[in-house]
């Protein structure tokens, strides 16, 4: 069985935030939502110091905390591991915003657009969906360029058509997407072969997001 995920490599990620621009891109979300935010951290003392570029958005968890909170079943997880929203069903009461760990969801009431006002730019209006104002958002692997790549005949993670839009961006080659399942796929290959660790895994949600890092 299919089951999707991202891998981060730490040591390749330079902080540009092409990533966050991307997301933002292909998703018209507004100024103030980052689907994909990229972390700045300092590790260390003086003068052993290490500076760290973290991407992070939705886990897509195997165990989403979101989910056992939602009260009308608007969060949902795939058989192929992808959680998503059903944003005719969100009532928008925002218990699975306060149950997310990852900080990874975000509620709009109301358009809001890059330059203010009520003009979208060209962007904004290919992508501005009415359903996603006063309900729950967040990262969704950009699911719509998986299925619609997949009913092609095409790759996830390979294919840059059925690839997440943030992988697809990254300048730095730090991000990959692929099936976990495929023992010859990229992420598979990554994993097996370099140290990693996931966010918060002592939680128990079983994050989807893997980091590399030696």
């Amino acid at each position: 069985m299919t089951r999707w995920v991202m891998v981060v490599d730490l040591d390749r990620c330079v902080g540009c935030q092409t990533c966050t621009a991307a997301c933002k891109q292909a998703n018209a979300t507004p100024p103030d939502v980052q689907w994909r935010r990229v972390l700045d951290m300092e590790t260390g003392a003086y003068p052993d110091v290490r500076r760290t570029f973290v991407p992070v958005g939705c886990m897509h968890c195997d165990d989403p905390p979101c989910m056992s909170v939602c009260p009308s079943t608007a969060t949902r997880k795939r058989a192929d591991g992808i959680v998503t929203i059903d944003y005719d069903l969100c009532i928008g009461c925002g218990y699975c915003i306060v149950a997310c760990p990852y900080q990874a969801r975000y509620r709009t009431d109301r358009a809001n657009f890059a330059y203010g006002g009520s003009n979208p730019n060209e962007a904004e209006a290919k992508c501005f969906d009415e359903r996603r104002l006063g309900v729950a958002t967040k990262c969704t692997f950009c699911v719509d360029r998986i299925d619609a790549g997949i009913e092609q005949g095409l790759t996830p993670g390979v294919d840059p058509e059925a690839t997440p839009a943030c992988v697809n961006s990254c300048i730095a080659g730090a991000l990959h997407f692929g099936d976990i399942e495929r023992a010859e796929s990229k992420v598979s290959v990554l994993l097996a072969k370099n140290h990693h660790c996931r966010m918060h895994e002592e939680l128990g949600t079983g994050p989807r997001i893997y980091y590399l890092q030696d």
